[in-house]
């Protein structure tokens, strides 16, 4: 916590003093004191406040409470200040309205637990508002740096795309322009097309889901031009798409999951049905018996997961049987979210 003091805090604390001085004054006229009371008592207490107020902000508190946990240190020498500054401005007080000490009692107990007292009930109420306004200001600050560092996050995690992406497509379109270049000039659209809406949506936490359907086709148009027919995919749209968003990029990784884990064996297609409901999106494939890759450590769906912990309150769903893998994930609605 910054207990440090600023210009708002120091506004604060002119506005107090100013109220406290014309509440004294007025008093002061009521009871017909004398102009030396004015002149020693008003200036007294304001100074031997500010100078309690400062030492805590500055002194006991950073160095007792917050650094060093000394709480017996703390109230040691809370209490002896509270003591100095009552018996200061008791004195200046009876000297004030006297004229001179004599009859003054110095020590005593009980006169020093009604200088605690006395001062406590001076500096409580402006020391409380400053402490309450540094807290608050405070985790406005702290809110401030998780919501710097969540965006961080969110855009380290989109910049987490597979290395091989580029390769492997490069390949492929090398392979095609020798084969069938009307074929490689659509793939080299399409994979411009997927380069461009990244480029794009880079620092986008969160797209339309229109947007990433259209994505998603041109990403399913690469994997069917370099595997060829090992691969069925279906898009149903079972609801309207307005008001409905997903983490930017998220149907990629998923469709990029499949690809990854799956491959046709004995002339078996894997199946991949991509549907749209009102709350979830839903990928549903078939199996197929590889080994698991053991240089995939599922950093996908981690990072898919772990976005959706930033950006929400609900997560993925994963479900894996042995014919079947399904992955649900929630759509964002903006209107509805906090």
């Amino acid at each position: 916590m910054d207990t440090k003091l600023n210009k708002s805090d120091y506004i604060l604390i002119i506005i107090f003093f100013g109220v406290s001085v014309l509440m004294t004054v007025n008093q002061y006229v009521i009871e017909g004191n004398k102009f030396i009371e004015y002149a020693i008592d008003i200036p007294t207490f304001i100074i031997l406040d500010l100078t309690i107020i400062f030492a805590f902000i500055y002194w006991l508190i950073p160095n007792y409470i917050i650094n060093e946990k000394k709480y017996f240190h703390f109230t040691f020498w809370g209490v002896t200040l509270m003591i100095l500054a009552g018996f200061l401005e008791d004195i200046l007080g009876y000297y004030s309205g006297k004229g001179d000490l004599e009859g003054f009692n110095y020590f005593g107990f009980t006169r020093s637990l009604r200088y605690i007292s006395r001062t406590s009930e001076s500096i409580g109420l402006l020391f409380g508002l400053l402490l309450a306004k540094k807290y608050y200001e405070n985790q406005i600050i702290f809110s401030n740096i998780k919501e710097k560092q969540k965006e961080n996050e969110l855009k380290l995690l989109r910049s987490q795309i597979s290395p091989h992406f580029l390769f492997n497509n490069l390949n492929t379109l090398d392979a095609l322009i020798d084969s069938d270049k009307e074929k490689a000039k659509e793939y080299l659209n399409r994979l411009s097309l997927i380069y461009r809406y990244l480029i794009q949506t880079k620092d986008a936490e969160v797209m339309e889901l229109n947007e990433e359907l259209n994505l998603a086709e041109n990403y399913i148009f690469l994997i069917k031009t370099r595997f060829g027919n090992d691969y069925d995919f279906t898009i149903t749209k079972n609801v309207a798409l307005e008001n409905k968003f997903v983490p930017t990029g998220a149907i990629q990784t998923l469709l990029e999951n499949i690809a990854k884990h799956n491959r046709s064996q004995h002339g078996k297609i894997i199946k991949a049905q991509l549907t749209i409901g009102e709350d979830w999106l839903t990928i549903r494939n078939t199996k197929s018996m590889l080994k698991p890759n053991k240089d995939s450590l599922g950093t996908g769906l981690k990072n898919l997961e772990y976005r959706y912990k930033l950006l929400s309150d609900q997560k993925p769903e994963i479900i894996d049987t042995v014919a079947d893998f399904t992955v649900k994930i929630p759509i964002i609605k903006l209107s509805e979210e906090s």
